[in-house]
């Protein structure tokens, strides 16, 4: 082409311009055909996954397809889907990977039950994978390597199981690796150590076989968070950790690791969290741990022993030093008070003695000082406060003496003082009791005196002087403290009337005032006392008659006004409350027992009223009988006895004789109509033929329960019968529990066969539980042959019948019943939970629902369902709470050695006993299962809080006899909703409870909280 000829130099420009023009019109359709078919691919996988409705968005209407829900987008094509928690069931679609430029895939929190995905393996560029809190199941593949570019693989709570395989190991460029909480019972490939580049391997909760922790771990020289806790790892530990010069995380808690803490741990400049709890490690603390460039020590619950090193001070960037719960001994070293960032001090449950160091405090940020059960003396330092930022003391059960510190009026942040039980005396000095911020006193069982001052602080919500000598009177002033829901001054020498005042502190729980010297008359209105659940005045000189207004406390559910001057009628008002525990004994109390007491649950509750009976507690006639010139009363008894049993057994015989007759007679043939839920093996007939005297199994409040046999099958009968005369809720009964067992399939819930109704009578056929009851076994004799990992199943067992109830039905089932005698078990012990005749059904959990009656069992009924007549599912886990304690104690529900509860018994008990490990059933806690058996009962205490909202749901619950299973095999049960699963993967202290929310780093004795403090 000639440059200089215009023609020729336009032609040129013409056909360049052309070419562009085709060119960008060919790369605008190649740009318009990736985008509808990215559209496509979206609505094919909305299709395969059933259309779920959060994925409504996904249209063609709806606009370009990186503005869809969940959908990332980089240069207008697709590279990330986040579709957590939408409730998807469908696996993986095929077409995902069709989505070429793919790099991000989160489906974590639904419910997909299918094996690993391996259409992924098509999926070449992604980098994120989260399947996290699914219901996969089987072995990771081995060529999961194909994913070449993985760098984060979140598998964690699922139910994957075999192996770790080496596939893992080929993906190089992987830096976070989460596995924990599977079913994993095979080894783990030790080409791990490949994994260079590796920041965060999580293990933990994963029934590994027992096996030695990888040697190859210990060239991940990336590594910032390792966590292996309950991962079955057993011998010493290797001693490479020198060369993970980045680690900041270890945890190897509940293992069986034994020996000495290696010395290179010492050399981990970076580390913050160190968990070694719950193994068999000896020795002491290594004296190299100065090296470290700690801001956090934690070697809190393990078998550590010997004393803490003295040059523990030379830490001078410890914030928080916790050691609590082990065996040291010796006296703390004075070089703690010279760590100048010192912020948090926990040093609970060993076996220190001497004083604290005298400087505590003084040039340190000093927050929170717990040094509680030790054997630590002497006086409390005078520099606890002196930066002002103390907040807690918290040093209960020792034996400090002396006065508290003039020094404290001025620590004007200080909210909790917990120096109960030890050997403190003298005065509290004044400003203490006012000081702004304050809202836990705890001060008894000590040798305090004085006087309760006038003005109390304002936040104060617990107030425990109890077994001190406290003399005067109760100020008015208590008044001031409106949000006081615990007052404990029982075992003083109060004395005066109680001030009309204190009907002013409407959140008020508890008021025990009991074994003092007050006088007078209680306060008439008392109607404020909206919350009061407990009241003990018993043992001083109260008198006049019992306030009526008491009857119209809508909390109310324990009344001890034993050995005062009352006198008078009890009220028909005090007649309406519904109480769980009652004593009027030794009054001068006249006229008749109310009727809802005069029962043999109340028999103990009125002794020492001579003129006070009632018809079955301490009849009215029979003491008219006795006193008169007729037969003996003893003669008496015995004619009346023998009277009813010759009529009881002639109308016995007289109804057998017409009940065969109208069965065998055939009256009323054709009239039985029979409903089945399952296939059955059996007609009506051959039930009703064998529902004779001889086959009756149990008795209850709805009717007979029969054992029938049928060929090879044998099956449980509850017979209600309708007449009104007997109980006009038994047909409520019949027609709601087979309503609700008939839709419900649950391994641990008892199968309903069939009913069958006529024209007196309705019967529930059930399969037959050849174990009977728990009631039955545990209290019946066989209890010591129960083995604790038997009861611990059983546990799980109930737990997870009530979780599915309470999470897994629509709408939610609350039983109403939950106690030993309701769940029963097979030939193998596995438990199911029963009889469903007063369970009602509830549209939103946390709602509660107004009954008209209380139903449930005396010992297992919340005591907010008995005030308030409505009932939520956690009415259900306080039930649960008591069979809890059953199960760890040995105790009945209602043999509590004149206790109102077993939740007060066991209160009780490890107050005297200042140890949980006293409650527990000796028969068999044999000491490999007693740290288990403790956490039970710890789980039992919070499912019997007095608080509803402060109780775990039945998921929490769950999950936590899960994790603390003798054995640790607890396998995974409500998939997207794992609560217990880490909040957080860097929080590995929250999996272990769930109870508290996100708190990050805690133990179980703070998730769960002091017993003591708890209530």
């Amino acid at each position: 082409m000639d440059s200089r000829n215009p023609s020729s130099l336009s032609l040129t420009l013409s056909h360049n311009c052309l070419s562009l023009t085709l060119f960008s019109l060919l790369l605008s359709l190649t740009f318009f055909h990736g985008h509808c078919q990215e559209d496509q691919v979206l609505l094919k996988i909305k299709q395969q996954w059933g259309n779920p409705p959060p994925l409504l968005s996904w249209n063609s209407t709806s606009g370009h397809h990186c503005n869809w829900f969940g959908i990332t987008c980089d240069s207008n094509s697709i590279t990330g889907i986040s579709l957590s928690n939408l409730n998807i069931t469908e696996k993986i679609p095929d077409s995902i990977c069709d989505l070429k430029n793919l790099t991000h895939l989160d489906v974590s929190y639904n419910c997909i039950t299918s094996e690993f995905p391996e259409v992924l393996f098509n999926c070449f560029r992604l980098e994120f994978l989260d399947l996290s809190q699914n219901y996969f199941v089987g072995p990771i593949p081995s060529e999961i390597f194909r994913i070449s570019k993985l760098k984060q693989l979140n598998l964690s709570a699922n139910n994957f199981s075999g192996d770790i395989p080496d596939g893992i190991s080929r993906i190089s460029g992987l830096e976070n690796l989460y596995l924990h909480a599977n079913q994993f019972n095979g080894s783990i490939s030790p080409e791990i150590g490949n994994l260079l580049n590796l920041s965060e391997l999580l293990l933990a909760y994963n029934p590994f076989p027992p096996a030695k922790i990888l040697p190859e771990i210990g060239r991940l020289k990336k590594l910032t968070y390792l966590w292996m806790k309950e991962n079955n790892l057993v011998g010493e530990m290797p001693d490479f950790y020198g060369n993970l010069t980045e680690l900041r995380q270890l945890d190897l808690c509940n293992n069986r690791l034994s020996g000495k803490i290696p010395r290179s741990l010492m050399s981990l400049k970076k580390l913050e969290f160190l968990y070694l709890s719950y193994n068999n490690l000896t020795g002491i603390i290594p004296r190299p741990i100065q090296a470290l460039g700690l801001i956090n020590m934690d070697l809190s619950i393990n078998q550590l022993s010997g004393t803490i090193p003295e040059d523990i001070g030379n830490l001078k960037n410890l914030t928080n030093f916790a050691l609590y719960r082990n065996k040291l001994t010796g006296e703390i070293p004075l070089g703690l008070a010279q760590i100048p960032s010192l912020y948090d001090v926990k040093l609970f449950k060993n076996k220190l003695t001497g004083v604290l160091p005298p400087d505590l405090g003084k040039d340190s940020p000093l927050y929170n000082l717990e040094v509680s059960e030790n054997s630590l003396s002497g006086n409390l330092p005078e520099s606890l406060c002196a930066s002002g930022h103390l907040d807690a003391i918290v040093v209960f059960s020792n034996i400090f003496s002396g006065a508290l510190p003039e020094s404290l009026s001025n620590c004007r942040n200080l909210r909790s003082m917990q120096v109960h039980l030890n050997k403190f005396s003298g005065e509290i000095p004044a400003k203490i009791w006012s000081l702004e911020f304050m809202e836990v006193m705890m001060l008894g069982n000590n040798s305090f005196s004085g006087q309760i001052p006038a003005i109390l602080a304002k936040r104060l919500t617990r107030l425990e002087v109890q077994n001190n000598r406290f003399t005067g009177k109760i100020p008015s002033g208590i008044s001031s403290s409106v949000n006081l829901t615990v007052f404990k001054g029982s075992n003083n020498q109060f004395s005066g009337q109680l001030p009309a005042e204190i009907t002013a502190l409407r959140k008020l729980e508890t008021l025990l005032l009991d074994r003092n010297k007050l006088s007078g008359e209680l306060p008439a209105k008392i109607e404020s006392w909206e919350s009061l659940a407990r009241l003990d005045m018993s043992y001083n000189e109260l008198e006049g008659t019992i306030p009526k207004s008491l009857g119209s406390l809508p909390s109310l559910n324990s009344l001890d006004l034993t050995n005062n001057k009352f006198s008078g009628e009890i009220s028909p008002e005090i007649g309406e409350l519904r109480l769980s525990f009652l004593n009027l004994s030794g009054n001068n109390l006249a006229g008749k027992i109310p009727h809802s007491f005069d029962s043999p649950a109340f028999d103990l509750s009125f002794l020492g009223n001579p003129a006070l009976c009632g018809v079955i507690v301490h009849p009215c006639e029979k003491r008219t009988r006795d006193s008169g010139d007729g037969l003996p009363g003893y003669l008496v008894a015995i004619l009346t006895v023998t009277g009813i049993f010759s009529m009881v057994m002639l109308a016995f015989t007289i109804a057998t004789l017409f009940h065969r007759r109208k069965i065998f007679s055939g009256e009323d043939p054709g009239n039985w109509q029979v409903t089945s839920f399952q296939k059955l093996g059996f007609s009506e007939s051959e039930i009703l033929q064998q529902l004779t005297e001889n086959n009756v199994i149990a008795r209850g409040g709805t009717g007979k329960v029969f054992r029938v046999a049928i060929r090879e099958e044998v099956v449980a009968v509850k017979k209600i019968s309708k007449s009104e005369k007997r109980n006009p809720e038994n047909e409520k009964d019949f027609h709601g529990e087979a309503q609700i067992l008939g839709k419900i399939r649950h391994s641990n819930i008892l199968k309903l066969l069939c009913t069958i109704s006529g024209e007196e009578s309705e019967l529930l056929v059930y399969e037959f539980m050849e174990r009977g009851s728990l009631e039955d076994c545990l209290h019946g004799g066989q209890g010591a042959l129960m083995a604790w990992p038997l009861r611990h199943q059983i546990a799980i067992d109930v737990a997870q019948g009530l979780c599915y109830m309470h999470h897994g039905c629509s709408p939610a089932i609350i039983h109403r019943d939950v106690k030993c005698g309701n769940i029963l078990m097979d030939e193998e012990f596995r438990a199911k939970i029963g009889d469903f005749g007063v369970a009602e059904t509830v549209d939103k959990l946390g709602q509660g629902v107004p009954m008209s009656a209380v139903a449930g069992s005396y010992g297992y009924i919340a005591p907010e369902y008995a005030y308030t007549m409505k009932v939520t599912e956690k009415s259900d886990v306080y039930s649960f709470g008591v069979v809890l304690l059953e199960l760890v104690t040995g105790r009945s529900a209602n043999k509590c050695d004149g206790h109102s509860s077993l939740v007060d018994w066991t209160l009780t008990q490890i107050q005297n006993d200042k140890s949980i490990y006293g409650v527990l059933d000796k028969a068999i806690c044999e000491p490999r299962f007693a740290e288990d058996m403790g956490l039970v009962l710890r789980l039992g205490l919070m499912c019997a809080i007095h608080s509803p909202s402060q109780r775990p749901s039945m998921k929490e619950a769950v999950n936590i006899l899960l994790q603390c299973s003798p054995g640790g095999t607890g396998k995974k049960i409500m998939g997207p909703e794992f609560d217990a699963a880490p909040l957080h993967p860097k929080s590995p202290s929250v999996y272990f409870l769930g109870i508290r929310g996100s708190r990050r780093h805690k133990s179980i004795e703070e998730d769960i909280g002091v017993v003591d403090n708890v209530y």
